[in-house]
């Protein structure tokens, strides 16, 4: 990998630990329902993005 893919890398993981602490908290309060599945939708395109730069 190169510099600027592994900065990328580092950049999502940072990114994923961010939705997934949203992610719990918005689970813990439900004031918004769609909050939820915005924040799922963010989370799985950080994944999706990961395992492609990890190819």
């Amino acid at each position: 990998m190169d510099k600027k893919t592994k900065k990328r890398l580092e950049v999502l993981r940072q990114k994923q630990e961010k939705y997934q602490k949203l992610l719990k908290d918005a689970r813990a309060q439900t004031d918004e329902p769609d909050e939820i599945q915005k924040l799922e939708d963010e989370f799985e395109k950080i994944k999706a993005e990961i395992a492609e730069l990890r190819k």
